[in-house]
């Protein structure tokens, strides 16, 4: 029984002490407001969809977006459009995207989360994007 006290406890610092060396990133909300504005908006404005505001959806909403993955109705994928091949693809008419050519996906991704979060409907500052 005192074995099996020790092995727990051992096995409980071991997930403390991990759990406080893996820091999460920290998202950039403002890098987020630049590239949903720069390539975001400009495409969305450029179709006939027109530009879409963060404050036209509710925090959870942009959130079930986001984890669904799917844009224009399921067609393609958000995150296509944060990829570094999408913003190579574009970096030479876009200066957010050669801006941002070396960012790690998930991390623009999560700066994209952070700002419309913060400008949703119900967020800290609901936000429009001109």
């Amino acid at each position: 029984m005192t074995h099996f006290k020790a092995l727990t406890g051992a096995a409980l610092i071991a997930l403390l002490g991990a759990s406080f060396s893996a820091q999460a990133y920290d998202a950039d909300w403002k890098r987020g407001r630049v590239y949903y504005r720069s390539v975001c908006t400009s495409c969305h404005t450029a179709a006939p969809i027109g530009s879409i505001n963060p404050s036209t959806k509710t925090k959870a909403e942009w959130s079930a977006y986001l984890l669904l993955d799917k844009h224009a109705k399921g067609k393609d994928k958000v995150s296509q459009y944060v990829s570094k091949a999408y913003r190579a693809s574009i970096q030479a008419t876009n200066k957010a995207a050669a801006k941002f050519a070396d960012t790690p996906d998930a991390e623009l991704m999560e700066d994209i989360k952070a700002f419309l979060i913060k400008g949703a409907k119900d967020g800290d500052a609901p936000a429009t994007c001109s």
